[in-house]
This record gives structure tokens, sequence and C-alpha cells, in this order.
């Protein structure tokens, strides 16, 4: 048996607890059991973070998403230690965060873990090349090399023929394209995301997570996002964390998220999506019979309800689940619909 990869980040039993003598919340079971109200009426103390575990895959987009004081951006802050544990277990690549003295740091939090935040940060005199070259340039990169690299990633991110503008003179979106490329410049192994487009219009935040979503898919670099909106974490995320009161209640990928919630707080923040854009034919497979491995259009596993209902309807036949050639099972009308209505297994839907 293959040993599984280190993550890139893990994080094990994380506290971080605001107020006098946190470090006693944490360490005393009956205190971090209380909820938020006792445990500020008991101790004056307030648990943005409690016991909160996971790991961040090489390569994936996580998202850790709540309702505002849910914690989320104390977390991703925590990460880093730009917010200072209470207690717990933080590492990158298996090295120990909470054991880096000051310089080692500085190093992770320039090279290895680059930050996006909503207000984008941009320095209003220099140009927009210049503005994404300056995290090279606190790194120590000569001017040439570093404006070579800043333009190519203007480009990247859409940007090209604006390097000489200042900030002043971009749209919201384009400033956020702006601190997306300098972020991405210094070529960190992850990118942590806190709520970046939250400011935006809606639809210059749609073209920003689509951005980010082609980014994604074209440089595989992993992600930690931070939000506060649901279709933005079921758009990008390839795991979601849901928290709530500092703790999380469900983490899973948007098909188990939206098909198995944990508990009725997941089952309520989950009511209105629409299943069928989610969910994947995987949920409503059954086995060919040998008539209809053979014919019937050919849908990937990963193909939504909502494409294979459209297969489905266009044809009017049972549509093949096809991965490497081999059809693993089929779908159909009834099936289908079933998923659309939460029935599990989509079998009790008369066709």
């Amino acid at each position: 048996m293959s040993t599984p990869p280190t993550p890139v980040f893990s994080v094990r039993d994380l506290w971080k607890v605001f107020g006098p003598k946190a470090g006693r919340v944490p360490a005393d079971p009956e205190l971090g059991a209380l909820d938020a109200a006792g445990l500020r009426e008991r101790t004056g103390c307030t648990a943005a973070v409690r016991d909160v575990s996971f790991d961040v895959r090489k390569g994936e987009v996580f998202v850790v998403m709540g309702l505002s004081g849910s914690g989320k951006s104390t977390l991703v802050r925590c990460l880093t230690r730009l917010i200072e544990p209470t207690s717990g277990a933080i590492s990158i690549d298996g090295e120990d965060v909470m054991s880096m003295d000051a310089g080692r740091l500085r190093e992770l939090r320039r090279h290895r873990a680059s930050m996006v935040f909503q207000h984008f940060g941009l320095l209003p005199h220099r140009s927009v090349l210049d503005n994404v070259a300056y995290g090279l340039e606190i790194q120590g990169v000569g001017r040439a090399e570093r404006r070579a690299r800043a333009a190519e990633f203007v480009t990247k991110v859409g940007l090209e023929g604006m390097e000489s503008r200042r900030p002043g003179q971009l749209s919201g979106g384009q400033q956020q394209r702006v601190g997306l490329a300098r972020a991405l410049a210094v070529d960190p192994e992850v990118l942590l995301f806190d709520e970046p487009f939250s400011a935006l219009d809606p639809l210059i935040r749609r073209d920003m997570q689509e951005e980010v979503v082609r980014l994604h898919r074209e440089e595989g670099r992993t992600m930690v996002f931070i939000t506060h909106d649901l279709s933005e974490a079921l758009k990008i995320g390839d795991r979601i964390a849901l928290m709530r009161d500092g703790r999380i209640v469900q983490l899973g990928t948007p098909e188990e998220i939206v098909g198995e919630p944990a508990d009725e707080y997941v089952r309520d923040f989950v009511r209105d999506v629409p299943r069928e854009q989610v969910m994947t034919v995987r949920t409503a497979m059954r086995p060919a019979r040998a008539s209809e491995a053979e014919t019937g259009p050919a849908l990937a596993p990963g193909a939504t309800v909502f494409e294979a209902i459209e297969a489905v309807a266009r044809t009017g036949e049972t549509a093949r689940v096809i991965e490497d050639g081999r059809c693993l099972g089929v779908v159909d009308h009834a099936a289908l619909l079933g998923v659309v209505a939460g029935v599990p297994g989509g079998k009790a839907v008369a066709a």
C-alpha cells in the first residue's frame, strides 16, 4: 500500500480564544463545551476557532465557508500565524508552523503561502506592473527579472496593456486582478484567499470566480479560499469545510455537502441549491443491462445530473456513464428526477 502524500497544510485540534487567560478554555473540556454566550459569561473569553482539524491536499481548492462570525477568517490567518493560535498543531509540508521563529515565518509568508485579501492593498503611487512586482522586490529579486515576471502574470490575469496604469485608474475587478497577479508572481506553494471578491459587483464577482477556476485548472496550484457565499463555495471548491460558531460542522465535496447534509444547520444552508447542478451522475447510476451497455448517449462520471437530464431528454435513451472506455453504469429519467427531488439513490420517482 502506497503512503498518502504529505498534506500541504495539516491542522489538528486548533483553538483560537480571545480574552483573559485564554489558554484555559481548550484545556478544560467543560469550558470548551460552552456556547459563545455561556463562555463569555463564565470566562470573559470568545472562542473564534474551536477544536478544528483538517488537511489541505496538494493541488486542491479547499474552501472554508460560513456566516459572519463563524471563525473562517480567523482560521485562515492562523495558518501562517498572522493571528497566533491559542493551542493546537499546524504544519506545512510536514514542517511545524507553531515552532517557526520570526525568520521562518517571514519566509513562509513571502515565499510559500501568499494571501489575497478582500481589500486589495495596492500601492496607489505605483503602476500596475510595479504593484505586481512588489512581492518580488521584497524577496530581493533584481529589477529586470521582477518586472519580466510581473509582466507575465499581468497577462495571465487578463490585464495586458494596463501595465502603466495606477490603481486609481482601474475598476474594482481590475484592482482585484492586480492583487491576484501580485500573489501569483512570488510563485507560492499555496494561495490563501480571504473573502477576496465579497466587495465586488455580482457580474465582476462571477468573472473573478471563473478566473480562479481557470487559473487552478491551468496551474494546479493549491488554494485555500474563505467565503460566506455558498454558491461561490460550490462553484470553485474541490472540498468545503462549513463552519458554525468556530467549529467545522461538515467537511466534504460539494456533492457530499448538498447530497448528504450532516445536520439541520447544513440542511437549511443548502435547501435552495439547485441539486441537479451540483450532484453528479454517480448519484443516480445503476448497473447496465447488456442491452444498455452499447447504446445511448455517453457521459463522464463527473457530469452533472442537469447535463444527464438534457442528454436523456434529447435522445430519449438511457445514458451510459463511461470512464476509460468502460461502461460503469447507466442513468435513466426516473433516477435523475429522484436526485433532483432529494430522494436517496433517486429510486422513488416514477418515470
